[in-house]
């Protein structure tokens, strides 16, 4: 750790503290300006749905621009190069259209304050209290990776142990939860998302100057790892080797289909951010207005990570101590200026409390609502959740602090946090999906739809891909596979178990399935809604339709 902290230590001076010191100040003082208007357990949760639809869209693109985005995906860009791009163009647009456009009207319409309680309203309390404890266990590993990440800059800036790093950054994230809930994190997350871009920016444009603009970095990558490295579907073909690991047939499927409408469609770090919409027309333009900035996010994140792996070529490679992971503070610590270091020290931080805040907050709404006040202490006071949420959020990050040495042990967090995914978002998806279009399917077929996927996802990974069973050149390629697998079992278990057991009454199933509509649908359209920019059908297909144009130039 000494020898890493030395190697990647940033030459910081007072202005970049002075800078780094504000953006705190303002942050705190946004956990304390929310703390007034949570006055009940709505207000924490969900910012008392009254947030208009800008705010909650950059909070949505925000909460995943945390170490997942930048140090992960810039990680996967020097690993497995512009094959990076399917997590954006393939693997978010296409799910964040559906999201808004078919799923929003059920979560929002059903009034519900998380993913697991619409399974509790169609599936009934099995189906919720295993994805309720499914979904907890998934926030606080994930907080942890953000937490984790976060620890790294700390590391790189000031030189601290990485555990003394973990601890400080664990607490500060902590004080602004626990003071504004929900509307603390977003309004936050729309501030650290410009501060992001202001960092990354600059990072982006330096990097490809010193390398030589788009071609000498392409050139010079071309020729050390090979041509392919560049293109986002060369050598995709099935029984062809690429640096990815992975064939078109489980980069569509595995990664543009079943992980990512399952991450994207059923995260409740995400959809909570849509459901603190003040109406459903709000709620179902959140994800695509988010779209537009997730399809130029590759720019500044993917970028990066190829211009680290140029300008430090033994990124990744045994005993240099330093792995894939530290792409963005190599090109800080080689390109800023001071101030501008500054700057983007500060941008760091604001992404990995944006990550770690989505999570924990919707970890705390999750616990309290769905495991403690619906089975452990019911018809409790409305303070007295609150009261529980502000301790839950306390637990949540302390168990962050302790799944951040987890993620410490891997190379690439984005692999880490893909084989998350596999395990717990994909059976969710395969359980939400069957159920919301298939009226016969019954309680007990989403359960055990959702426990047989998650434990093949882990016996795929576990058993069959690390203890070398089965041949999967990268652990991303293995995190596909597991997905696919997890998908086929889940729903091949939920069609076995439909046709055996009893399905809930029809009556009880009003705006729960597809082509049913409940009351809390009928939301007469807001004066003004007529503009185009306030239509979600035409922001959805214009998200879509420039993902498309932008995958065009990678694709040949």
């Amino acid at each position: 750790m000494h020898f890493l902290a030395e190697e990647l230590r940033l030459p910081t001076n007072g202005l970049d503290y002075t800078l780094l010191g504000i953006y705190f100040v303002v942050v705190l003082g946004i956990g304390f300006a929310a703390r007034r208007s949570v006055k009940t357990s709505l207000d924490f949760f969900l910012s008392g749905r009254s947030l208009p639809a800008w705010i909650t869209g950059l909070a949505f693109v925000a909460a995943n621009l945390g170490a997942t985005e930048i140090l992960g995906m810039a990680a996967n860009g020097a690993q497995y190069g512009v094959y990076t791009v399917h997590w954006y163009w393939i693997g978010a647009i296409p799910a964040m259209v559906f999201l808004g456009l078919v799923m929003m009207p059920f979560y929002y319409g059903s009034k519900v304050r998380s993913v697991p309680e619409f399974l509790l309203h169609r599936f009934g309390p099995s189906s919720h209290l295993l994805s309720s404890i499914i979904f907890a266990v998934s926030a606080v590993l994930i907080a942890g990776v953000n937490l984790y990440a976060l620890a790294i800059v700390l590391e790189a800036l000031l030189g601290w142990p990485q555990w003394v790093a973990i601890v400080v950054a664990g607490f500060f994230v902590l004080a602004y939860i626990t003071l504004g809930g929900l509307s603390s994190a977003i309004y936050t997350e729309v501030l650290q998302f410009f501060v992001i871009l202001a960092a990354l920016i600059p990072l982006t444009v330096l990097g490809l100057k010193r390398v030589g603009g788009w071609d000498g970095l392409s050139d010079s990558l071309t020729s050390s790892h090979g041509g392919s490295f560049m293109t986002a579907w060369e050598g995709t073909g099935i029984g062809t080797d690429n640096p990815l690991g992975a064939n078109w047939l489980t980069i569509v499927l595995g990664l543009g289909f079943v992980m990512s409408f399952g991450y994207w469609t059923t995260n409740f770090a995400e959809v909570q951010r849509a459901l603190s919409a003040k109406n459903l027309s709000a709620a179902k333009r959140t994800p695509l207005i988010a779209a537009f900035p997730k399809i130029l996010i590759p720019a500044v994140v993917v970028i990066p990570g190829l211009i680290a792996l140029v300008m430090e070529p033994a990124l990744g490679k045994p005993g240099s101590g330093l792995d894939y992971n530290h792409a963005i503070p190599v090109l800080m610590r080689d390109l800023l200026p001071n101030g501008v270091l500054g700057i983007a020290v500060t941008g760091l931080l604001a992404a990995f409390m944006a990550g770690m805040a989505a999570n924990i907050s919707s970890f705390n709404t999750v616990f309290t609502n769905d495991i403690y006040a619906a089975y452990l202490k019911k018809g409790r006071p409305d303070e007295h959740y609150v009261f529980t949420a502000r301790v839950v959020t306390v637990v949540g990050v302390l168990i962050g602090m302790g799944t951040a040495f987890i993620a410490s042990t891997f190379s690439n967090i984005m692999n880490y946090l893909q084989t998350l995914f596999s395990f717990f978002n994909v059976p969710l998806f395969v359980v939400f999906i069957v159920g919301m279009f298939w009226k016969r399917t019954t309680p007990a077929a989403g359960f055990w739809g959702l426990l047989s996927g998650t434990v093949a996802a882990m016996i795929n990974y576990f058993w069959f891909y690390q203890a070398g069973l089965i041949d999967i050149p990268t652990e991303q390629g293995a995190n596909f596979v597991s997905s696919i697998v997890a998908f086929v079992v889940g729903g091949i278990v939920m069609l076995i178990v439909t046709l055996v057991t009893k399905p809930k009454p029809a009556a009880q199933l009003q705006g729960l399935v597809y082509g049913t509509v409940s009351p809390g649908l009928q939301e007469p359209p807001a004066e003004g809604d007529d503009a185009w920019y306030r239509k979600p059908a035409l922001l959805g297909w214009g998200a879509i339709i420039l993902a498309a144009v932008c995958y065009i130039p990678f694709s040949l």
